[in-house]
């Protein structure tokens, strides 16, 4: 039996170009068959077609010709983020130029566990990181695969400066990772301080901050999950500075202000935080995972530090090969500011901060729509890119059977928040390409799929 071919050295080039040929066509059937956000009938329809399409996932003899109708029956059966009726979720379109890219980092295949494995990648993770850590106003950053490991390691590394009895402050509007995170690492259970009309109080955080022994690490939000709402951070760092407390800003979602010149003065105060939790899988158009922790104090990460001979020998540090084990916790781990690099090489600050103003400017005109329409209420004016609305006057179960609805049938994949005591319908909005008309159609849909 030949030795299947390889997707890097000399001969790696040869042997893909047919297959992302394969690749491609297969993408565009399945997306054709599929005419719309996501796939109709539901989870178990979904599954009994892909079973049909794909047969045995591990038969005694292969088939050479499996790929592509493993690649269309994906496509066909997919949430589509780049289709403007999809919009429930922080979920972007990845660019092309950022996939082409990621392409190349799977072929490749660098490890960044030690620079042998991945002398240029390790390089080039560094230049990013700290590009990025200068937008934040931060002395380093880390890559991660996203949010929740950043908010993690943001956790970890306060209590490494503070100790087991680090007393974690997050707003109720918080990421539900914060609060596992404090549980994971063994800290005592979280202090939840008030957020009414979904931010973070700061006048009932500095009395938390009174009333409680320390040490504290507060963890204040810039883009919730639920309405995008950012906590006043200006008011919030004086707090914490007046009661001495550590500030994490989980900005996954709204951090990517940074790259607008018109809305980057939202993230005011943002440079006061110790850590900061970014995400370029969200307002960064990057394909998963893309995610950033920026650290004020670099020598935070000397928590991180690991020795073990086989990939960061002392004498081999000495003699200046880079020690690549404190940049994470994991070990084998992929180059993924290749496709960072790529985006924002290509586009450069002021064509992510265009994406950006479109995405938010989106969100402002359907707002605006619905807010003049008798059939809808809106919840507010939204602050980043995403609007939540209900149909006037319907009860909760209204709602929610109507987003399911909509999913089964395959129209539009819209998200639910909880905030006042009702649910609501969530439109995150994150492709730049979509349309006025789009969001007019994705208004029609609802209505007329509203019951009367």
């Amino acid at each position: 039996m030949s030795t299947p071919p390889l997707a890097s050295g000399l001969d790696g080039p040869d042997a893909l170009r047919p297959l992302l040929d394969t690749v491609l066509g297969a993408l565009h059937h399945g997306t054709r068959a599929r005419r719309g956000p996501l796939p109709a009938g539901g989870p178990e329809q979904v599954a009994t077609r892909l079973r049909e399409a794909v047969g045995d996932i591990l038969p005694d003899d292969g088939d050479p010709a499996a790929l592509p109708a493993l690649i269309t029956a994906l496509a066909a059966g997919a949430a589509d983020p780049a289709h403007p009726l999809c919009a429930a979720h922080l979920h972007c379109p990845p660019l092309a130029v950022a996939t082409a890219a990621d392409l190349a980092a799977s072929a490749l295949n660098p490890s960044l566990d030690s620079w042998d494995q991945a002398p240029t990648a390790s390089a080039l993770e560094t230049l990013v990181t700290q590009a990025l850590a200068r937008q934040a106003g931060t002395a380093d950053a880390l890559i991660t695969s996203g949010g929740t490991e950043s908010n993690h390691l943001a956790v970890l590394l306060a209590r490494e400066q503070h100790g087991a009895g680090l007393r974690l402050l997050t707003g109720a509007n918080a990421h539900h990772s914060l609060p596992r995170a404090a549980w994971l690492l063994g800290l005592p259970d979280p202090v939840i301080v008030p957020a009414p009309g979904g931010t973070l109080d700061p006048a009932a955080l500095d009395e938390a901050l009174t009333e409680l022994p320390g040490p504290h690490l507060v963890a204040a939000t810039a883009g919730t999950t639920d309405a995008g709402l950012i906590d006043p951070l200006t008011d919030i760092a004086a707090r914490c500075a007046a009661h001495g407390a550590r500030l994490h800003i989980d900005a996954a979602y709204g951090g990517g202000l940074l790259f607008s010149d018109r809305h980057r003065d939202r993230l005011t105060g943002l440079d006061a935080a110790h850590t900061i939790t970014l995400d370029l899988h969200k307002l960064g158009w990057q394909p998963v995972p893309a995610g950033v922790l920026a650290v004020r104090d670099d020598a935070d990460l000397t928590a991180l530090q690991q020795r073990t001979d086989y990939l960061n020998a002392h004498d081999d540090t000495e003699a200046g090969l880079p020690d690549l084990l404190g940049r994470s916790l994991h070990t084998t781990r992929r180059p993924d500011a290749l496709k960072i690099a790529a985006t924002l090489t290509t586009l450069g600050r002021h064509g992510l901060g265009a994406l950006v103003d479109r995405v938010l400017a989106l969100a402002q005109e359907l707002a605006a729509l619905i807010k003049d329409h008798p059939a809808f209420e809106l919840y507010d004016t939204p602050t980043l890119s995403t609007v939540l609305f209900r149909p006037a006057g319907a009860p909760d179960a209204t709602v929610t059977a109507l987003r399911r609805t909509l999913l089964t049938h395959g129209h539009a994949v819209l998200g639910r928040a909880r905030l006042d005591g009702r649910t609501w319908l969530k439109a995150t909005l994150l492709n730049p390409a979509t349309r006025s008309g789009d969001l007019t159609t994705l208004l029609a849909l609802v209505e007329g799929h509203t019951p009367r």
